[in-house]
């Protein structure tokens, strides 16, 4: 969202330097996108009326303007705009002017016709993001009066705004952060909620999605362009001014963040009736297309159709225009995750949907209203009713809770004296209900629905006491201090060495189905008393049957060469007591890639797992015979003279691999220290050899 300093400096002193802020509000959460200089700072480009208008004689698509830009002597301009009319003030760049891109200003013919200048629009000054027509400027406008006296020079902040923080979708709001960071006094706003009344004029049929919605007739209007400074304001932070009407609702969203919609109350038939709208009804919008809705889509209507998608945008029927002489001022509390799936459905992004979405603050709502009408009866000369009729009730402020300051000292790790933290919630409008030695409570705003707990509190005493403040601890080296760490450690350089090795790691469930039980690895184990499922009957005795079903799985694949560990707890009957295990699986060819002489390559065997297990570290290994039915060659796995575990070639009836499947399963030390990590290494050779012979 683009924010301009010189509206944000209406509420509050902004530090001198532009940069001195952006690093301010970046440090404490608030990021800065972008910084931009605007303004029409022009020489030669002055405020002219056109008096006279007629078409071009030789092309028809431009005509010929007579304007009077103050000098005394009337200038023929050729224009190729259709938005003005005789009378209207616009902008004129005399010869000499130079705009923005480097674009010189000179006297010229155009298809045979003498120009003395050109006729600008917003973009051309730089004002504006788009060239539809000339930039119309207000009837007070002084004929002559350079540009810069429009439209003066300010500096645009380009804020990217966390869903999180709806509070600063507006000018105020944001004004409302930088007080808070600057312990600058704040300018309240001066509106008051107007008087209400409840009626038939307004009901709400849905109320879960829209819990409140006030309606306010505002008679004899008079629609025209907005004042200067209105559409200085607009313009600067990237909206069109579109008329005096529709540009105060704008304005009013973006100084203190309530949408607001003005209908045309002379469209209206019979009472507003906010409803989910009906499958499949059509609706014809302001930007000219039709939107089919769905029964979740939030619907205002009258008696006789649909006039605006909640929340989202009104309908062209029922549209402020030249000819509109009373408005109907809505301003309204809607769901907010009702809001963003109909903007999402739909695809219909808007100004006021991005803050409905949110949440906007409810204490604004009606003082929002009051706001829009007291600049229309300025700008427009309307009148107010005197009471805005409403339906529904406002949600209620979020509840208050207490901060300990012993916990915001453990968790921010430096202590902050209660006094400073009392003092930096109070400047964020958290009120004190009242307070003790070691904590106080607190009443949140009704513009921080973010913060809900303890540790948001916490973090904005962080924001505004600085992150730089906490001093560095030194994390840079972790060193084990107990034994969980140490064997974390341990088993880290296992899973480093086996991957090395060209194994990958395997990660099985801890519970066993029942069609495992009574098999050899799962013989006997732990049956749990409520099992989810079949499935899932029992501990696991072994890790080797979660191996054997993920090497199914590998198969199944594709896979021609598979080699799998897993490091984990196994619970031994008929306690249940845990271990921890180290089980490898090997299947399949030696090399995963064909031999590029095209040669067989050699299968994996039983010394590939006893270099595996070597090469895990865990000490000298030997293997030694014996016999196991699940085995076709069975062998009891040493380290260092220790019998741990076993290992060998199972029999086919334990897998449907084609080739043979090797395995071993040892336990883990508890002393967590790998007894052979250091090697020895020699020089490569310096002729390598080769396997054929190359004649020269």
């Amino acid at each position: 969202m683009k924010f301009s300093l010189s509206w944000l400096s209406e509420f509050v002193e902004l530090p001198n330097d532009v940069a001195e802020l952006s690093d301010l509000l970046t440090l404490a959460g608030v990021e800065i996108e972008g910084i931009e200089n605007r303004g029409a700072n022009f020489d030669h480009v002055v405020v002219a009326q056109i008096n006279a208008s007629a078409p071009h004689p030789n092309a028809d698509r431009l005509s010929v303007c007579q304007v009077d830009d103050g000098s005394g002597q009337p200038r023929q301009i050729v224009c190729g705009a259709k938005n003005y009319k005789v009378g209207d003030k616009v902008p004129l760049a005399q010869p000499g002017a130079v705009l923005p891109g480097d674009f010189k200003i000179k006297a010229s013919k155009l298809r045979g016709v003498e120009s003395q200048g050109m006729l600008c629009s917003g973009k051309e000054l730089g004002l504006a993001d788009d060239a539809d027509g000339l930039l119309i400027l207000s009837p007070g406008a002084r004929i002559g009066a350079p540009i810069s006296e429009l439209f003066p020079n300010d500096t645009i902040l380009d804020v990217e705004i966390t869903p999180n923080r709806a509070d600063l979708l507006s000018h105020y709001g944001l004004a409302r952060e930088i007080a808070a960071l600057t312990q600058k006094p704040l300018r309240p706003l001066e509106i008051v909620e107007p008087p209400t009344a409840t009626g038939d004029a307004v009901q709400i049929s849905a109320p879960d999605e829209c819990p409140f919605y006030s309606a306010r007739r505002i008679s004899n209007i008079t629609v025209g362009p907005s004042p200067d400074w209105l559409r200085a304001k607009l313009e600067a932070v990237g909206l069109r001014a579109i008329n005096n009407i529709v540009d105060i609702t704008n304005f009013v969203m973006l100084e203190i963040g309530q949408p607001l919609h003005a209908f045309d109350a002379d469209k209206l038939a019979g009472a507003i009736n906010v409803r989910l709208a009906q499958p499949n009804e059509k609706f014809l919008a302001l930007d000219g297309r039709t939107y089919n809705l769905g029964q979740k889509n939030m619907l205002i209507a009258d008696a006789a159709r649909g006039i605006a998608i909640g929340g989202v945008m009104g309908g062209e029927d029922t549209g402020v225009t030249s000819t509109t002489r009373n408005v109907l001022l809505e301003s309204a509390y809607f769901l907010p995750s009702n809001i963003r799936r109909t903007a999402r459905n739909l695809n219909l992004p808007s100004d006021a949907s991005y803050r409905f979405e949110r949440g906007v603050d409810p204490g604004m709502v009606l003082r929002a209203s009051e706001r829009a009408a007291q600049l229309i009866r300025e700008i427009a000369r309307g009148e107010p009713a005197n009471d805005t009729i409403t339906a529904g009730t406002l949600p209620a402020p979020p509840a208050g809770f207490a901060l300990r300051y012993a916990r915001c000292t453990e968790l921010l790790g430096v202590v902050v004296a209660p006094a400073e933290v009392d003092r930096i919630l109070e400047g964020f409008g958290v009120d004190k209900l009242g307070a003790t030695e070691e904590q106080a409570s607190w009443r949140i705003p009704s513009h921080r629905s973010d913060l809900r707990r303890e540790v948001d509190l916490i973090e904005e005493v962080v924001r505004v006491f600085g992150i730089n403040q906490i001093p560095a601890a030194d994390r840079s080296r972790f060193t084990p201090v107990s034994a969980a760490d140490r064997r974390y450690d341990f088993e880290m350089k296992l899973r480093q060495r086996l991957v090395a090795r060209g194994f990958s790691e395997a990660r099985t469930s801890a519970l066993v189905g029942r069609q495992t039980l009574g098999t050899g690895f799962a013989e006997t184990a732990v049956e749990l008393r409520n099992p989810l499922s079949e499935d899932h009957v029992a501990l696991r005795p072994s890790l080797l049957p979660g191996l054997i079903a993920a090497l199914e799985r590998n198969l199944r694949a594709g896979a021609k060469c598979v080699r799998l560990f897993e490091i984990g707890r196994v619970f031994l009957p008929p306690d249940g007591s845990e271990i921890r295990r180290l089980t490898l699986l090997l299947c399949g060819s030696a090399s995963s890639s064909t031999h590029w002489r095209g040669g067989a390559t050699r299968a994996l065997d039983l010394y590939d797992l006893k270099g595996a297990l070597a090469a895990a570290g865990l000490g000298e290994v030997m293997f030694r015979r014996l016999e196991r039915a699940e085995f076709a060659l069975a062998t009891e796995v040493f380290f260092d003279n220790e019998d741990r575990g076993l290992g060998g070639q199972l029999v086919s009836a334990q897998s449907s691999a084609s080739a043979p499947v090797f395995v071993a399963e040892v336990d883990l030390p508890n002393d967590f220290e790998a007894t052979s990590s250091a090697r020895q290494f020699r020089e490569l050779q310096r002729f390598p050899s080769i396997s054929r012979d190359i004649a020269l």
